[in-house]
Parts: C-alpha cells; structure tokens; sequence
C-alpha cells in the first residue's frame, strides 16, 4: 500500500475550458509540497480535487493506497483534513468550540483525554489559546484563521497505523496573517510533515515556499509546468515566463532559494 495522497492524470473541465489538464501529483509523507502559480492556473481546483471536493472528469484520486472514492466521508475524515481559503461559520461558536468540531470524525474513537489534548496541543501551536472562549464574531481575520488552522490539526492530531498517513491540505493557509503567523504557520506544517505526514500548501509567496517546503509543484495553464525541490523548480527563466515578472533569484547562507522581483518601471506618458 502506498501512503499518502495521488493524484493520477486529473483533468477538471469548466466552462469548456479544461482548468486541470491530465495533472499527476503526489504528496509524500514526511514532506511538505507547495502548489504556486500565478491567479487562474489551477491550484485550488487541484486542492479540491484532491481533497475530494471536485469530481474530475478523468483521472483518479489515491488516499493512502485506496480510490478515494472508495473511503466513506467519515473514513477519509479521520485521515485528511481540508483548511480552505475561507472558512464559513453558519452559527455562532466560541474559538475552542471551533477547533473541537476537529474531533468530532474521532468521537466513537477517542477518549475524552485524547480529544482534549488534541485540541490543546492544536490551539498551543497556533497560538490561539488565548481566545478559546471568545465569540468568533469578534475575532480579527488573522485570529480567525489561525483558529480555523487548528481545528484542521486538531482533526489529524494523532498519527495513525504505519500503513495509513495523515493528510493535511492547505489552500493559502497564510492569508490575512502578519509576518510572525505566516512563518510561525508554515513552520508548524512542516513540522507535522516531519511526523509523517503528508502535507500540501496552495502558496502565492514564492520566498515562504521555498524556505518550507520540501518540493514546489508550479501549476500555469491547468498544468505541471515544473516540480522538485524549490532551487531547481525556481529559476529566473521559469519565473519570467510563468509569472511575467522581471526577477533575480539567489540561495541565501542557509541555501534557500530567494526570489527577488524587480520593479517595474512603466515609460512616462507624452
């Protein structure tokens, strides 16, 4: 059996325009893969595809060496947690009452220790501790999010058996954060990967990516235009022509990538 999360030739068609076209991914365990691209290319619908969310019109989804059609909802629960690009509420909830609906795929499973120390370690890591009985209604959008992020870890808290792998499935997970949060964030992903989970992060910032991410995959176009680890993905040519921007790129004294855009000069008007 093969842990962790496939997608085999997944190709999403809207509008007559095909948004993925014949994809082929994997999120590995013990890795976390960051999904860039410029607007339009593709990488939510990828998220959601492989999340379950999106049927595509060809190609399949593999979650820990089984169909993902073949999980039931509650099973893919306990293996796979989705944090979205926005988050909806339908009722009022304190922050901690948020971060336990995480648990509730575990309620015929866990005891009431595990649940708690599930969310606590989730709300720890997060640093939203200090919310836990406060309205959602007056959180900012940062704390918001943050408080959304550990419910999905909360959800996956606990490794599983040595066949299966947790699966944790980010779309821009860094959004609406101050500087501090975004790192501290992504810090906390790859730390999760490196206990064996499998980890993928729909990212914008080029820099962030690279410094956490063990592998980039570059979607432009609804398709794989580069994957691997991020100082070979990130090349001034590639960036120039996916993004069409103007850049330098260089490893900084710890070796990660950094890619710096150069402004853009626009010729004064007659």
């Amino acid at each position: 059996m093969t842990a962790g999360l496939q997608g085999r030739n997944l190709t999403v068609v809207a509008g007559g325009r095909a948004i993925l076209d014949a994809i082929d991914i994997d999120v590995a365990p013990g890795e976390l893969t960051a999904v860039v691209g410029p607007n339009g290319a593709g990488k939510s619908t990828l998220l959601k595809t492989l999340a379950g969310d999106l049927i595509p019109r060809s190609g399949e989804v593999m979650l820990n060496g089984r169909p993902l059609a073949a999980w039931s909802q509650e099973e893919r629960a306990l293996q796979r947690a989705v944090l979205p690009q926005a988050p909806e509420l339908a009722f009022a909830f304190r922050a901690r009452d948020v971060v336990e609906l995480g648990r509730y795929p575990h309620r015929k499973r866990a005891t009431p220790g595990q649940d708690r120390d599930a969310i606590g370690g989730a709300m720890h890591a997060t640093e939203t501790s200090f919310l836990a009985g406060r309205d959602c209604k007056t959180l900012s959008g940062g704390e918001m999010h943050r408080t959304h992020y550990a419910r999905v870890l909360a959800q996956i808290w606990s490794p599983l058996s040595e066949d299966r792998a947790r699966v944790l499935l980010l779309d821009e997970p860094t959004a609406s954060l101050d500087l501090f949060h975004q790192h501290a964030i992504l810090a906390k992903a790859r730390d999760i990967a490196r206990q064996g989970a499998a980890v993928l992060a729909v990212l914008h910032d080029l820099n962030l990516a690279a410094a956490y991410a063990d592998r980039m995959v570059v979607l432009a176009d609804g398709r794989v235009e580069a994957a691997g680890v991020p100082r070979d993905v990130l090349t001034e040519g590639r960036v120039a022509r996916v993004w069409r921007v103007d850049c330098s790129i260089a490893a900084d004294e710890d070796g990660i990538v950094q890619v710096q855009v150069r402004p853009r000069r626009e010729r004064a008007l007659a």
